[in-house]
């Protein structure tokens, strides 16, 4: 009988596993997957983020850790935001501590074996406006925050009412000519999926700005 960590390096190429895939990936009774994710958590092979999420241990992982695409499957809907997604995109230089997230649902900070996840609840018309989808060679999945949707995202969540853009880049430490990526176009949409009075005070100053 095979155990879960060879199941899943023979039949699964993500290192992320819910009880859903476990079901997928083994025959028999709900008992005997019982016993297998059981003896796989004893045995240190397998680390429990939450009740049905796993990660696979460090020794039989294949490749970099995702903790974005992690964070998708520990609570959603959402998409990483905030400083996680300032960080990726290379707008403020240093690595954040926790990975943080934007939620349809209310706001909620899960702490884990692999690090803290941080979920604020943005309401929004169009939830994933100027968001994408990102998917890596493991066919995990993440929706990742664009700089200026995660810069709305903070003004909402911090109530920021920074009055110019010298204002911006000396509150987070973000280089001035990182302002020039943003499109005009996508601004508009801001406007509309927001009802905020601050973030439509945010979009008019960029409008003249940028």
């Amino acid at each position: 009988m095979k155990v879960l960590t060879e199941l899943i390096l023979d039949n699964y190429k993500s290192d992320i596993l819910t009880t859903a895939d476990v079901v997928t990936l083994s025959k028999g009774s709900s008992d005997r997957r019982y016993g297998l994710v059981k003896r796989a958590l004893a045995a240190e092979e397998i680390i429990q983020i939450r009740r049905g999420l796993y990660y696979l241990a460090k020794k039989y992982q294949r490749g970099p850790m995702n903790l974005f695409a992690l964070a998708q499957r520990i609570y959603g809907p959402s998409y990483i935001s905030f400083e996680s997604a300032l960080s990726y995109h290379g707008w403020i230089p240093e690595a954040v501590y926790l990975t943080a997230s934007a939620s349809i649902r209310k706001a909620i900070r899960y702490t884990t074996p692999l690090g803290i996840f941080d979920y604020k609840r943005i309401p929004c018309a169009d939830f994933f406006y100027e968001v994408n989808r990102i998917q890596n060679e493991a066919e995990d999945i993440f929706f990742m925050a664009s700089p200026i949707r995660a810069l709305v995202d903070y003004i909402y969540v911090y109530k920021k009412d920074w009055p110019d853009l010298k204002a911006i880049a000396q509150d987070l430490r973000i280089e001035p000519e990182n302002f020039n990526e943003i499109k005009k176009e996508a601004l508009q949409g801001f406007k509309e999926n927001f009802k905020s009075r601050r973030v439509k005070r945010f979009i008019k100053m960029l409008e003249g700005n940028v």
